[in-house]
């Protein structure tokens, strides 16, 4: 499974993407079918349901965005469909006013009072930053949202507004579990900028989400390789590693065998 195919094309979604098909430090792959990422569902249609549902056998959702977010926007397609379970974590952390859109917003110097910092590394700070905080504030989400994703009845998918920061997290983590190198996850965080253009679009056509979006210009939204590749050094070098920080959380050998046996071949 390469890289080009692990796309799932829909209607409703412009960001949606298997787990599936990247490398594992001990040279295999992770699982394709099994776990999902994408931007908001809201916009799903009949198509993308009979395919997400009848043919990928999706059964969990689980939905990152704030409440305010869920509120603004509604109800989604999927929530109306019996073999699906929806399951809200929200991580409490976006920098607008409803999402994250804004994240190199937030101040390096409160979110990362460890680190040493120049000039030049500060949009990485701020937005490594806000990816921390996700972490601190909103741990038992985090840990929530991995669990359901270990789901062995069905396909899961994980999804905030734009499925780029608070997806992104969550997916990487999900990632360090199960294996994969750090090359093949900063390659999948970084894989959304391919359809940044079709996600913005999107969100632009929300008012929940407008504002914030058009208060920059949209390359400034672009997932960059640095951004993701700090803030897992950083929970190297605060904890020895994601997985560390996940068991300081309660995370149990039991959970990381679940999502690992849900993504390896």
């Amino acid at each position: 499974m390469n890289d080009f195919t692990r796309w799932i094309d829909l209607e409703g979604a412009v960001n949606v993407r298997d787990l599936g098909g990247l490398a594992t430090v001990d040279g295999g792959t992770t699982r394709p079918g099994r776990v999902y990422r994408s931007d908001n569902l809201q916009g799903l249609t009949e198509r993308d349901i009979e395919l997400l549902v009848g043919e990928l056998k999706l059964r969990h959702v689980v939905d990152l965005r704030s409440g305010a977010e869920v509120s603004l926007e509604g109800p989604g397609p999927l929530t109306a469909v019996s073999e699906v379970s929806i399951h809200h974590h929200t991580l409490f952390a976006e920098g607008g006013r409803h999402t994250d859109v804004e994240a190199d917003t937030i101040d390096a110097d409160k979110v990362l009072p460890w680190q040493e910092r120049v000039e030049e590394d500060l949009a990485e700070l701020r937005v490594t930053g806000f990816y921390y905080s996700y972490l601190r504030d909103r741990p038992d989400s985090v840990l929530a949202a991995l669990r359901v994703m270990a789901s062995d009845d069905g396909a899961a998918v994980v999804h905030c507004a734009a499925g780029k920061d608070r997806t992104g997290v969550v997916c990487a983590l999900a990632l360090e579990v199960a294996g994969a190198t750090r090359e093949a996850i900063v390659a999948d965080y970084t894989a959304t900028g391919e359809r940044l253009e079709g996600i913005l679009a999107r969100l632009r056509s929300s008012a929940t989400y407008r504002d914030d979006l058009d208060s920059r210009p949209a390359d400034d939204h672009r997932p960059r390789p640095e951004y993701i590749e700090q803030f897992l050094r950083v929970l190297d070098d605060r904890f020895g590693g994601p997985l560390p920080w996940l068991a300081s959380q309660g995370w149990t050998g039991a959970d990381s065998q679940a999502l690992r046996s849900r993504l390896r071949d």
